[in-house]
């Protein structure tokens, strides 16, 4: 028995937009904060042993033969994790991710991501708490056996569970069979569950998620001639009341990254606050004299935002519109992908005939991305019209933003409270006798 009274199991979904975390039995997560982090690069010291030799007695001189030495340019790396981390601005900071097409090709940023959570969000000692760790639907074993040996050798954790983003969302809507369509920051993955198992060969995957919405919705803006302007870049000064006057900082050692990335947080309010899945889809011509919406930039700057509001969330169901992007054109092969119905309707045509029915009417969304107006509705929609006569669509949307936003997470967190659930844990012991591999057995 891991988890219990006393001590309660710790539940962490690392997502490629955020990462959320808290305690099992909990209704919502104690700490929210990006998955990206700031680096600097230093020059560390070089001593003697730091040289390499690279030609030996090929030039000659006079006096005998000359040998040529190369130094190694050794770099160390600060990272800065957690969103006031993050927001203070330094010279020649980078924003990294750990992740890249939602596999993790960083444990670097993973292991300094873990670190942050234990000692500065939960302040918790991680030898005492059990983890359950969220992982992506499509994740591969070699993923899973590094994350173990991560929370085993570098934490010391007493027991560890890893299980499949759709079946902790399925479980936070309280079934064991579904189909979960899951929109996130970083990718859109639609996966069946049954009895609470993912069928991985029905697995459909999206680039299209909440961050590329976000970048659309920016080129898209900047194509017309509006400015993003981060906010470390400006402060408004009150002249008198009610009028402000903005006074401009010149930073020149400010990255690219560092400067696209509070562009994209400023694009991704934006996106938020106006955008609303159309009815129907998105046609050039019948929304061009759409009422538009106002919005007030940081600086002061109203926007007044009409057809794309509806344009860019409408890529999730049509991704050929990202062509029509000025800047996006080339950013994925949106002749291949497919619309989110239709990502659906395969997913539930590979599934064995006996359960289609059941996943029809079964349907569940969940993620940051789905939180856009009308997205459940058009989703119906569109799947009562293209799926078969005998099919009984239903979609299940939460109407609490809280709980599908964080669905992953309130999942985890319902699984590893279950006093049922208690035997199952991947046990420090266990992983000391059989290795990292062994967690496929316990963890399927």
């Amino acid at each position: 028995m891991f988890g219990g009274d006393e001590v309660s199991a710790v539940v962490i979904d690392l997502g490629s937009h955020t990462c959320k975390a808290g305690y099992a039995g909990e209704d919502s997560p104690k700490a929210v904060f990006p998955s990206a982090v700031g680096s600097i690069e230093h020059l560390g010291s070089v001593n003697d042993n730091q040289f390499d030799k690279v030609n030996e007695s090929l030039v000659d001189s006079k006096n005998g033969v000359e040998t040529i030495y190369t130094e190694k340019v050794n770099l160390k790396r600060k990272l800065y994790v957690g969103t006031q981390a993050l927001g203070y601005r330094r010279d020649h900071m980078e924003v990294l991710s750990p992740f890249k097409d939602g596999v993790v090709t960083d444990w670097d940023i993973v292991d300094n991501i873990w670190t942050h959570t234990f000692r500065e969000r939960l302040r918790i000692d991680p030898t005492k708490h059990p983890m359950l760790l969220a992982e992506p639907t499509f994740g591969s074993l070699h993923q899973r056996e590094r994350a173990a040996e991560l929370m085993f050798e570098n934490y010391k954790v007493p027991a560890l569970f890893v299980a499949k983003n759709a079946v902790l969302t399925s479980f936070s809507y309280g079934r064991f069979t579904s189909l979960v369509v899951d929109s996130g920051g970083g990718s859109t993955t639609v996966a069946p569950v049954l009895d609470g198992f993912a069928l991985q060969k029905a697995v459909a995957t999206s680039p299209i998620g909440g961050e590329f919405l976000t970048q659309c919705m920016m080129k898209s803006l900047e194509s017309k001639g509006i400015v993003f302007r981060p906010q470390y870049s400006f402060k408004k000064k009150e002249r008198s009341p009610g009028e402000y006057q903005v006074l401009d900082f010149d930073f020149p050692n400010t990255t690219q990254s560092y400067k696209m990335y509070f562009q994209r947080a400023i694009a991704a309010d934006i996106k938020e606050c106006v955008c609303r899945v159309p009815d129907t889809p998105y046609d050039e011509v019948a929304y061009s004299n759409i009422p538009t919406m106002s919005y007030e930039l940081p600086d002061g700057q109203i926007l007044e935002i009409g057809s794309d509001r509806f344009k860019a969330p409408d890529i999730l169901f049509n991704p050929f519109l990202v062509q029509t992007i000025t800047g996006m054109e080339n950013s994925i092969d949106s002749v291949r992908l497919r619309g989110l119905p239709q990502m659906v309707i395969d997913s539930i045509n590979v599934c064995d005939v006996d359960i289609r029915r059941e996943l029809f009417s079964s349907i569940l969304i969940s993620g940051g991305t789905s939180l856009m107006h009308q997205l459940k509705e058009r989703l119906e929609k569109d799947l009562i019209e293209e799926s078969p006569q005998s099919a009984r669509v239903k979609v299940f949307a939460s109407s609490n933003s809280i709980e599908r936003r964080y669905g992953v997470w309130i999942g985890g967190s319902i699984l590893a409270s279950l006093g049922s659930f208690q035997q199952m844990w991947f046990s420090k012991p266990e992983y000391e006798e059989h290795g990292a591999f062994y967690i496929h057995r316990k963890c399927d």
